[in-house]
């Protein structure tokens, strides 16, 4: 049910304008405002999701109440109403905030498709809200050591910078977390954040993938497709398990970092991109570079600032906060009750060897959600959490 907040002088304006939205939706709920002043309370009480509110009004006016408005309820959407209407107070209210402007007489469907549309991309704003709370969430990096925190400082200072990270560390100890708190971190945090997992695709593609291609240039090649540098444009391109990248992409790569431009397979015009490159692997870039399998001169260009994530066995201190997470995680993603640790169970999951790191921890908690009592006990972990 919709919440709609109608500020208006005139009775009757308000009275022809309430009618009209419960005729559209019956279970919508009217308020109403015979002032400025009045609205402000009201939708600071009540909390609308839509404010529609007159111009000319006295003592407090309609722009007033929107700048009020946008200042103390960014997210709440103004449609505005005046019978004075002009091109330049249109004008004025949109670039105040407001998402629409309606001139008295209101024409009804216009009205009502404004409203609706109003609410939608209300709906859809909150809906993009709770995606980034659960991303954010996903992308938790969890514990209090001091290897841990070591990484979180690290990532405090160079994410406010466009300075390339490179992100070193065994299978399993979350770099992408690292790379996500870059990025979330960043003043490119509003762009998107790209990522390509270099040891995922075939030698053949990844040159395609990472700067697309032009129709024909290939036999699948059956029209144009933008490469995930071009995606990233203004944003951040994670180049996960960058070690295992061919030599030629390594050197198409290395140019795209020089000269910020990059060119399509099969095409012959360069684009301008705009993109800060995270990379990531749990090789030795160095012995690669030995090995002839790696690019010196991509790899001091990758790694203006190193950040090594520390495997679980150097931060052994977190696993109990790491293991109630993952509990409770994994509970609310299959709807289930939570289950809680007896001490001797976290010290028991403290004293395990855990070559696969933090996602190796992962999938014992949840063969012990599956298999163990509540709470979990020291004999769950001897009998379930090895495999």
């Amino acid at each position: 049910m919709a919440k709609i907040l109608i500020i208006e002088d005139e009775k009757a304006i308000r009275n022809v304008l309430g009618n009209i939205l419960k005729e559209e939706d019956e279970q919508t709920e009217v308020i109403e405002a015979a002032t400025g002043k009045e609205g402000l309370d009201l939708l600071a009480k009540r909390d609308p999701e839509l404010v529609l509110c007159d111009i000319k009004m006295p003592g407090m006016d309609g722009m007033e109440v929107l700048e009020a408005i946008r200042e103390r309820h960014p997210e709440t959407a103004v449609i505005m109403i005046s019978g004075h209407g002009d091109i330049d107070t249109a004008v004025n209210c949109m670039k105040m905030g407001a998402y629409d402007y309606i001139a008295k007489p209101p024409d009804l469907n216009r009205l009502i498709q404004t409203v609706r549309n109003a609410l939608d991309r209300r709906e859809l704003v909150q809906e993009n809200k709770t995606l980034k709370k659960k991303i954010k969430k996903q992308y938790r990096m969890v514990g209090q050591s001091a290897a841990l925190q070591e990484v979180q400082d690290l990532i405090d200072k160079v994410a406010p910078t466009d300075a390339r990270v490179l992100i070193t560390g065994p299978n399993g100890t979350g770099k992408e977390l690292v790379a996500h708190g870059i990025h979330q971190k960043s003043e490119r945090s509003r762009k998107p954040m790209v990522e390509v997992n270099c040891a995922a695709i075939p030698a053949e593609l990844i040159e395609s993938e990472l700067f697309g291609h032009k129709k024909g240039a290939f036999t699948s090649a059956v029209k144009d497709r933008k490469g995930k540098f071009e995606t990233a444009h203004q944003g951040t391109l994670f180049l996960d398990e960058i070690g295992d990248m061919s030599l030629p992409a390594q050197s198409k790569v290395l140019r795209a970092l020089q000269e910020g431009k990059i060119t399509p397979v099969g095409g012959d015009k360069e684009i301008k991109v705009d993109v800060r490159v995270l990379a990531a692997t749990n090789k030795d870039l160095e012995e690669e570079i030995k090995q002839g399998r790696f690019r010196e001169d991509l790899y001091h260009r990758l790694s203006v600032i190193l950040i090594r994530v520390p495997a679980l066995r150097e931060r052994s201190d977190d696993i109990p906060e790491l293991a109630t997470y993952f509990a409770q995680t994994i509970a609310q993603e299959n709807g289930s009750s939570p289950v809680d640790f007896q001490k001797e169970a976290l010290q028991a999951l403290q004293e395990m060897d855990y070559p696969g790191n933090i996602r190796e921890l992962r999938n014992v908690i949840e063969r012990l959600l599956i298999l163990g009592s509540n709470p979990i006990t020291a004999e769950d972990v001897k009998r379930y959490a090895s495999k």
